[in-house]
């Protein structure tokens, strides 16, 4: 079975979060741990996680993924900038402790002129001061479209990143679709040539989950612009194929397309039709 859901707000709560994911069919759910904008956080209430949880087990929900906030920078040029990433990030992975099997996936950052091998070096100092060795959230790196100075454009810099960590089996990748395909990986027509890329230069053991959007723009543009499905360059062939692929319908796969619940409620039944 396609497990499959979407971002939620989680401004009324934890529990409501997972009431909205059932009503409209998911099996998962993605959620920003603060203001993807700002900087603070509020309280947990424990109860509400715990509810949370029960409530999942009850509907079968799972793998719920934790996302950062985008306006952290862990390879930014300004030592103020690092901490802020550093902070948050600790932050966000001592309140996830809360929430057994949940995944933390964030954008690695932009290396503001200062190259590549910087930026990577950097983003690896961050994970090595805010992970330990008894955490239980796994931390997922996303594949990036190639924006500017972003890093993690290539399969080739998240591997770097991961070779220098120091709890690289804390570390996943998050895979998204629109990313890659900006990115110059042919996903549409070359689906299984990726697959076999990623898995020979990051693995496939390392994949743990999958955003799913379209793209406005096609295959190299390095632009980033997100489609709903099956009305962009990718295509609505392409999405059947990969929900349906032997190596990555195990996964779990969360819609980022610019949808209200209607169009995601729509979308969930679309992808699982396609997958069989």
């Amino acid at each position: 079975m396609l497990r499959i859901g979407c971002h939620l707000s989680s401004t009324k709560g934890f529990l409501h979060m997972a009431r909205t994911a059932a009503s409209i069919g998911a099996g998962t759910f993605q959620f920003f741990t603060r203001n993807p904008r700002g900087g603070a956080a509020k309280d947990w209430d424990p109860a509400d996680v715990e509810a949370m949880l029960d409530y999942m087990e009850k509907e079968n929900i799972a793998s719920p993924l934790a996302h950062a906030p985008y306006t952290l920078n862990a390879c930014g040029k300004e030592e103020r900038v690092r901490e802020f990433a550093l902070l948050t990030m600790a932050d966000d992975l001592k309140r996830l402790e809360m929430i057994p099997g949940v995944m933390y996936n964030f954008h690695p950052g932009s290396h503001v002129g200062q190259g590549s091998e910087r930026g990577i070096e950097l983003i690896a100092d961050v994970l090595n001061r805010c992970m330990w060795p008894e955490m239980h959230t796994t931390v997922l790196l996303e594949t990036m479209a190639g924006k500017g100075s972003e890093v993690g454009r290539s399969f080739e810099e998240l591997r770097s990143i991961i070779d220098r960590v120091a709890l690289p089996e804390k570390l996943g990748v998050c895979l998204d679709t629109c990313h890659v395909w900006d990115g110059g990986y042919d996903i549409a027509g070359h689906l299984e040539e990726v697959l076999e890329e990623f898995d020979r230069v990051v693995g496939l053991d390392r994949l743990k989950a999958i955003h799913i959007n379209d793209s406005l723009n096609p295959c190299g543009a390095h632009k980033d612009r997100h489609e709903k499905i099956g009305q962009g360059y990718i295509g609505l062939e392409a999405f059947g194929r990969i929900v349906s692929h032997p190596r990555l319908r195990s996964l779990p796969f969360y819609l980022e397309t610019p949808n209200e619940l209607d169009g995601y409620q729509a979308e969930i039944a679309l992808l699982k039709g396609l997958a069989g």
